[in-house]
């Protein structure tokens, strides 16, 4: 539905919650995604998904 190739975002609290679903679903629409949260060993965890 949406097409975010090109567009960049910034999420933070991405590691868990609504951030890691809002954060999953602008990627799977094309967006370049950053990460964000007080614990970066699950922050990578989410990137990496």
């Amino acid at each position: 539905m949406f097409d975010l190739t090109g567009k960049s975002a910034i999420i933070t609290g991405s590691s868990k919650g609504i951030g890691k679903s809002i954060a999953m679903q602008m990627a799977l629409h094309g967006a370049k995604v950053v990460v964000s949260s007080r614990k970066a060993d699950v922050c990578e965890e989410t990137a990496k998904k």
